[in-house]
């Protein structure tokens, strides 16, 4: 059973920065995709960020571009999303997410922004940014 935990979550001022970590355990990871999520009290689910283990691809939402980096330890299998220059709209609870089975090709690089393709999800972790 693949279990995600995240952590790295809290209080920053605008302009901060914050790093997240995804420690992943019961998985080979090295054919996984992995991404960030985030989500608002009565909102959708909204997508952050992806990087396929196998290889390093990977793919930003538009809102974090440039100041968001998902990276990957291989040796610890855990994810990180550093946040910089944050901004008051990136409070949000932050999820991380495994797609066990990415399909290879543009298809998956099409969806891969939505929630249903991936198969395990973390707890969460709070992020809040004071202006």
């Amino acid at each position: 059973q693949v279990q995600l935990e995240e952590s790295g979550g809290g209080l920053a001022q605008a302009g901060g920065s914050l790093r997240l970590s995804c420690a992943a355990s019961g998985g080979t990871f090295s054919s996984y995709a992995m991404a960030w999520f985030r989500q608002n009290p009565g909102k959708e689910r909204e997508f952050v960020a992806v990087m396929r283990w196998s290889g390093g691809d990977t793919f930003y939402a538009d809102s974090v571009k440039g100041r968001f980096t998902i990276s990957r330890d291989n040796a610890k299998n855990t994810v990180f999303l550093q946040m910089n220059n944050l901004k008051p709209e990136d409070t949000a609870v932050y999820y991380c997410a495994a797609d066990v089975n990415p399909r290879y090709g543009s298809s998956w690089w099409s969806t891969c922004s939505l929630s249903y393709e991936y198969d395990y999800w973390g707890q969460g972790t709070q992020v809040t940014v004071s202006s």
